[in-house]
Formats: C-alpha cells, structure tokens, sequence
C-alpha cells in the first residue's frame, strides 16, 4: 500500500513538473489548481492550500499558506495576485513567488526563514476575468460574472464588443470623422493621440473600442460581459454606480471572503500586491492635508517613510527602472490594505513597457508625443516581436453608414503583460524582493537585563523591549484604528513573589524600527521569575531572571 502511495505521488509530481517546463503561455484557472495541487504535493511540511469561496461564476479563489507549525502565530506577509483581471501576469508573479520560495527550501536561510514567518498567497482574485483571455474572442476584462446593468436602461449585459473583423480578438475602430477627438500620431501612424485644441489642433478621428451599438442608445460596448471588479470594490474610495464598481462595497464573494480572513489575521504585518497600482517604483510622498481630516486619506510620515526604504530595497533587488506614474481608482485593494486594514502595504504591476532608444538602422526619430502605444510598437520591434498589433483594416459598420471605419490596434492584454518568456525572470526578481522585505521584519527582543537587590528581600529588575527589525511593529495608522494587536509584556511570578512596583501584564505602543521602550519592576521575594513579550506581528521572546 505505502509503495502505491509512494508510485501515484511520483507520478503527480513527475506530471506537474513536466507541465510546468512545457508551459508557454499564461496559466488559466485549471492549470493554477494543478500548479498549486503540485506545490501542496511535494512540500505536505510547508505549504497547506484551500479555496476561500468561489466566485458568481463558479470559480474557485484559491490560497496558499507557506510555513511551519503554528503558522497563525508567526509574522505573516500577504501575497496578492490577479487583483485587476486584466494583469495576469500578477497571477504568475503570485504563484511563482510560491513556487520559487518552496524551491529554495534546500537553503537553511530559507527553511529558517519558513519557521520563523509565515506566507499567505492569494494567486488570483478575478479568476472570472483572466479566463477571457482563454476565451474564443479575446477581450479585456476587469468584472467578474455578477450580472450587471452598467448602463442602467433596465437591460442586462446587452452591448457587448463584436469581433468585426473576424480575427479573434477586440481591438479598437477608428471612424473618420470630422467632430472626432483623435489625430494620426506623427511619431507612429499606427497609434492615435488626442488633438489639442490650444495648440489649434483639429481631430479627424472617432476611437472607440470594436464593436457595434447592439442596444441603440448612442453608446458602444458599455454594458457586455464581466460584472464587477475586485479591484473596484473595496471599501476605500469605493464609487458607487461607477461602471464595474458594484453597488455597494464588498457586494462580492471573493472581496468578502479575502477581507474576512485577513481582519482575522492579526499576524499580517504587510501586503505585497501585484496589480496595477506602483508605490514600490516610487514611494507614497507624505502630505499632512491626507491626514487631518476625519476620514485619513493619505500616509502617516512614519509609514511614508518606511515605504521609501522598502522602496529603495525592492529598486536595488529588482534593477527596475522608469516605470510610468500610477493612480489608483476607486476601491483599489491595495489601498484599501492601508488606509482600512491599517497594514504596510506594497504594491506593484511587475512589468511596464521598457523606454527604447531611436534604432537608426529603422530610421527612427525621437519621439514627440507622449503615447503608451507608439512606445510598445517601438520596444516590441526592437524585441522582434511581430505578433500583438492588428494592422487597421476598413470594413462595414452598419452604425456609420458612408463613413471610413478601420478595426486594428495593440492586441488585447498585450501592453500590461510581457510575452510569457519574460515572466520567469520577473518572477524570480519580485521572489527576491518579497524575501528581503521578509527579513525586514518587525523583531522582539528583550535586552540589557538587569537585576539589583536593594534591600529588605526587594529586587529592582530592569528590562529593554527592543524592535530589531527595519519596520515598525506596527503602522501609525494603526494606532488610529484600535484594531491592531499591540506588544505585551507578562511578568509571570509564583506565589512567594509579590510585585512592588510596575505593572504585571501591559501593552506597549508601536516601536518603531531598531526603536526600544525600558521597563522596570521592583518585586519582593526570592527565586525564578519569566519575562515574555510578544504581539502577532513580531513573534515573542520569553526571558528568565532570578531574583
């Protein structure tokens, strides 16, 4: 029976890895539950997986804990991927930051590392969405499959795109038009740019994404498939009826399932999320307007400046560079992560469009106008890649009788996911860094211990509680909220010792990093007493004194 067991694992296992080298393309839902299937397989000692719910389309949202033990009461990093539909490789970066640390399990740093903290991993949270990129027509999706009325004309997901061109995929229509808003850029034809007005520009095209007007009311393709969207429905921010945004926040399964587990997880002490969103390129800027109002909508200086020195970290452990500003839209999780979680709280898309120079050989100029598009179409062709724009071709648009229509355009997905060959890379360097932030980790430790007898059986003992660690032990937000476990420190006694002065059990303010509070008992008896100090995000420490 143990040689069948020991047969069908080596099996799975021979499988999972075979599938794992032979895998060209982005993961789709069943291929993440075998990715994921495999890691539980082969490390039983280290990682536990389960789904949290599933979501309206029946999908399951999975999580991963990496650790050993009690790994509820060990320091913790949340881990969170596929928070915008669109961006699967945060799926990748996700589930290949798993599957890298349990690789590096060999390593005594990192076994080390296992049992000291603990790694929790939401590989995909718009499982919904990042399947329409599997889909017979590929298109872009952020919603999931709630059922929504977008438009709000008492109809449900009745204007969704049409493959006009027939080739699998919905890219964009121009429409020559004298009251459009768009104009041929001058840099790279292939691409459009708003013509501005001040400068006496005059648009010639209308742009719009392909389709056609199936409901009539003048809109195109504002009420198709994918309902809302998780990174829309967090409570921060949240925009009631914006498009995709629900209708309320945390209207949906996979938002309330995540946030549930991770307000029960008082040992989390920083959010790591892939997604659209970038504070690790350039850090969050401290503004005091964000902070004197009742409702807080900025960063503490504090963690601003914790956030610049993870920053620099993950700047100098990536070696990435010139990444575009970002601004987060209503209900982002990862702000949310920080302003109602009250956690550190990191995020990144993982990969942007590299600035190329001019190639001379191409004939190629400086570009004048700012465009994300003409900026791929120039780094794809230095990279050889040929395959992800759709040259414009004229068809017949039953809504623009008599005029010019062209569909083509940069494919779907293409401009915030590199081709899959480069993922491996990318997930390798944020495995560094999200290993580096780990061992940046609010620490406790109790030192400079002191123990003086001063007369009539009374002992004076004197303890430093120290913060090693290069973050807080917790944010200063988190003092505003009350809902952040602080560091207690227990004096345990016998019945033959009495405490004189100082308080047996008390709870200490955030430290800060390498910061220290000293305190002082004055304890009448004789023999062995215990110190132990500790919250959930920095682990505990436990001394012994005789008195």
């Amino acid at each position: 029976m143990k040689k069948l067991y020991l047969f069908n694992l080596f099996f799975t296992l021979l499988l999972c890895n075979a599938f794992a080298q032979s895998q060209q393309d982005y993961s789709n839902n069943a291929n993440l539950a075998q990715r994921i299937k495999a890691l539980a397989q082969k490390y039983p000692q280290w990682v536990k997986t389960k789904s949290l719910t599933q979501t309206t389309g029946g999908k399951d949202i999975w999580m991963l804990t990496l650790g050993s033990g009690q790994t509820e009461n060990k320091p913790a990093i949340a881990v969170v991927g596929g928070v915008e539909g669109k961006h699967l490789l945060g799926v990748e970066m996700a589930i290949g930051f798993a599957e890298k640390l349990m690789a590096s399990t060999t390593t005594d740093s990192i076994k080390n590392l296992l049992t000291k903290q603990t790694f929790y991993v939401f590989p995909n949270m718009s499982p919904d969405a990042t399947e329409q990129y599997f889909a017979k027509i590929k298109s872009e999706r952020s919603g999931n499959a709630t059922k929504t009325d977008d438009d709000r004309d008492g109809k449900i997901n009745e204007d969704d795109f049409d493959d006009l061109d027939g080739n699998s995929k919905i890219t964009m229509m121009r429409i020559l038009d004298p009251t459009g808003k768009y104009k041929l850029n001058s840099d790279d034809p292939r691409s459009l740019i708003l013509a501005d007005a001040s400068k006496g520009e005059n648009g010639k095209y209308i742009l719009l994404s392909e389709g056609i007007d199936n409901d009539k009311d003048g809109n195109f393709n504002e009420d198709g498939e994918g309902g809302i969207a998780f990174n829309k429905n967090a409570s921060f921010n949240f925009k009631a009826f914006a498009p995709g945004a629900g209708d309320y926040a945390v209207s949906e399964k996979e938002n309330r399932a995540l946030f549930d587990f991770l307000f029960d997880a008082f040992n989390v002490y920083a959010v790591v999320t892939f997604g659209p969103t970038n504070n690790l390129s350039t850090p969050v800027t401290f503004s005091p307007a964000g902070i004197s109002k009742r409702i807080i909508t900025g960063w503490f200086e504090a963690d601003a400046k914790s956030n610049a020195l993870v920053s620099e970290r993950y700047n100098k452990i990536t070696k990435t560079k010139d990444a575009p500003k970002t601004q987060a839209e209503g209900g982002d999780f990862s702000q949310w992560a920080y302003l109602h979680y009250g956690r550190l709280s990191f995020s990144t898309p993982g990969w942007w469009v590299p600035k190329v120079s001019p190639d001379s050989a191409r004939k190629e100029k400086k570009f004048v106008n700012e465009d994300a598009n003409a900026s791929y179409l120039r780094w794809a062709a230095s990279q050889g890649i040929t395959n992800t724009f759709t040259p414009w071709k004229a068809i017949n648009h039953p809504d623009f009788p008599g005029k010019t229509v062209e569909v083509g355009g940069i494919d779907p997905f293409a401009l915030i996911n590199p081709p899959y060959k480069m993922v491996d890379n990318i997930v390798a360097k944020h495995t560094d860094f999200v290993v580096g932030l780990a061992a940046m980790a609010p620490q406790i430790n109790l030192i400079n211990l002191k123990s003086e007898k001063v007369g009539d059986g009374l002992t004076r003992v004197t303890l430093t509680v120290m913060n090693d660690g290069e973050l807080p032990t917790y944010t200063k937000i988190g003092d505003r909220s009350y809902f952040l476990k602080k560091i207690i420190v227990k004096l345990n006694t016998n019945n033959n010792q009495t405490v004189i002065s100082g308080r047996k059990t008390q709870s200490l303010e955030s430290i800060p990093a390498k910061g220290f509070n000293e305190l002082t008992w004055l304890i009448k008896g004789n023999g062995k007493i215990t110190i132990d100090a500790g919250s959930p995000t920095t682990g505990s420490k436990s001394i012994e004194v005789s008195l």
